[in-house]
């Protein structure tokens, strides 16, 4: 038995596991052929016993705790997922213990409702025996929660089983075990599809509604297991993330971008006023027509360059108009209704103190809407309000611009390039930390116009920002000025084209999936491009593309 895993999101894999020459796609479920529990026709994996009843089942899952090669089987897996901390505990040390290579196996407990957040601790085979006893209990499973057939009184499911009945009364036990059987396998298929666009938290978000045992199993994730998650989280993404819930607010991307606002990021040297904007439905935020009467507005004074732009939105708290292009900041979408939750009220303002003690200002505009000024105006001082409606209203409008206007005839002009030059480096200090940003930057200048700029060193091309990944693409000769983010090669390694695992032998322990990275053969430069895996993944991987490579020796 062989296993390889051929797509992530987050902890949650696509893998593949040949059983007798035969490949399967993980996650999936075994399900149970017997003489009296028939295997669906569309099932991929069997899992063949006999088996007199269903308690025959349970007792047979409870006797097994192996770890074979490449599979390991959970003892007491129900009994274990009906205690939410005890269970989260267990399934991070079992995959810490047992590394990326491995493949869990969790008998007895799926359900649509949780195959996806079960997939997301790290989970990647299940079997149908809660489908069996489900349906002996007149049990019926949907996504949203699970159902008494007594209970239901219109037929509402479509499924090649219930769409042949039309009085619920006429619902047998084996039509319940195959509308489970049906359920199941749709739920696997768009979990899979989920990973395969790397969305699956927003279907994860949406599932635990119906379970408080699942709400509390991802909040425990969230909450105790941040660097189990972060580490296995892409730094970017192209897919939106739908922030509908307070559980939205704990993601390890959100957390993991407050993070680095917070301990690598630093304002633009030469930006002397702060002027906190609200954010736009429209990401990236630039591309919105509120922040284009915004940009216009600053840009017809004469001295727009002193002001620094800082967007205040929930779930990610704070955005430098410098990160906007980055994930997620330009890749979220949440319910816009006015009324700001306490949670989100308690995280901006904690956000912003912070911010404000590392980041210096001479003075401070606020032109955010009325519900958003009164809970932030008391953490500030000397503030200048200038929202005299909406954000966009003419009236608005002109009186920021009026502000700002008074208060630019106080300070020396800073020139575009100047600031420009800053900016990349607010953003490479974000990206790669504020040492290696100031070894990037400098004797370097910034060529073209926002948001593709390029970075120059006399003649040399040392990197490029693109609107796609928000970050810094280095070349090679960028490559050499960055002191971290490598990888490092066997000596024997030939590299032809994209790094593969079994050629490294080590890697930077801060390397996430979509990090710019540096491989390195004999303590030399081969090459750069960009980490299809973590380093611990890279290193202990015999499998798999590591590294993406867009330029070599």
């Amino acid at each position: 038995m062989h296993f390889r895993i051929k797509q992530r999101d987050g902890p949650a894999r696509i893998g593949e596991l040949d059983i007798e020459n035969n490949n399967v796609k993980t996650p999936n479920i075994f399900f149970i052929n017997t003489n009296r529990f028939k295997e669906p026709n569309f099932a991929e994996i069997i899992l063949s016993k006999e088996i007199e009843k269903e308690s025959d089942i349970l007792s047979s899952r409870d006797e097994i705790t192996k770890i074979n090669s490449n599979l390991v089987i959970v003892k007491y897996a129900s009994q274990l997922l009906n205690q939410p901390n005890n269970f989260v505990n267990f399934i991070v040390e079992l995959r810490e213990k047992i590394g990326y290579q491995k493949a869990i196996y969790l008998p007895g407990v799926a359900e649509p409702t949780n195959i996806s957040l079960l997939v997301y601790s790290g989970v990647d085979l299940f079997d149908s025996t809660s489908a069996i006893v489900a349906a002996r209990k007149n049990i019926m499973f949907f996504e949203n929660g699970n159902i008494d057939k007594n209970e239901i009184k219109e037929i509402f499911c479509n499924c090649p089983i219930c769409s042949k009945i039309k009085n619920p009364k006429d619902i047998k036990y084996q039509d319940i075990l195959y509308h489970n059987y049906y359920e199941l396998i749709s739920e696997l298929k768009k979990v899979r599809n989920a990973i395969y666009n790397q969305n699956l938290r927003n279907l994860i978000e949406i599932r635990i509604r119906a379970d408080p045992k699942l709400t509390a199993i991802l909040k425990n994730l969230d909450s105790n297991n941040y660097n189990f998650l972060e580490k296995r989280t892409p730094i970017t993404n192209k897919n939106m993330l739908f922030a509908t819930s307070k559980e939205s607010i704990n993601r390890p991307e959100i957390k993991r971008f407050q993070d680095r606002v917070m301990n690598r990021y630093n304002k633009p040297d030469s930006a002397k006023l702060l002027l906190l904007l609200p954010c736009s439905a429209k990401k990236p935020y630039y591309l919105s027509k509120s922040h284009k009467f915004f940009r216009n507005t600053l840009n017809s004074i004469k001295n727009p360059f002193i002001v620094h732009e800082l967007i205040i939105t929930s779930p990610l708290g704070l955005v430098p108009r410098e990160l906007e292009l980055t994930y997620p900041a330009a890749n979220y979408d949440i319910p816009v209704t006015g009324v700001w939750e306490d949670y989100e009220k308690k995280m901006i303002k904690n956000l912003l103190e912070k911010y404000l003690k590392k980041n210096k200002y001479e003075q401070l505009i606020i032109h955010l809407p009325k519900e958003l000024t009164d809970f932030i105006k008391p953490i500030v001082k000397n503030e200048k309000l200038t929202c005299v409606d909406t954000p966009t209203s003419d009236k608005s409008l002109i009186k920021l611009k009026t502000t700002l206007e008074k208060i630019e005839k106080d300070y020396d002009k800073i020139e575009s390039q100047k600031r420009a030059y800053e900016e990349i480096k607010c953003l490479a200090s974000y990206q790669f930390g504020k040492k290696n940003a100031e070894e990037l930057l400098k004797n370097s200048r910034i060529k073209g116009k926002y948001p593709f700029r390029k970075i120059f060193e006399k003649n040399k091309q040392l990197g490029m920002v693109t609107q796609e990944r928000g970050l810094i693409s280095l070349t090679l000769d960028g490559a050499r000025k960055i002191d971290d983010y490598n990888v490092y090669i066997y000596d024997d390694f030939t590299l032809k084209g994209s790094v593969f695992a079994p050629g490294i032998k080590t890697a930077d322990k801060n390397i996430r999936i979509g990090d710019e990275v540096i491989v390195k053969s004999k303590n030399q430069i081969v090459a750069v491009g960009v980490a299809q895996m973590n380093y611990e993944e890279m290193i202990q991987s015999n499998y798999g593309e590591a590294v993406k490579v867009r330029h070599k020796i």
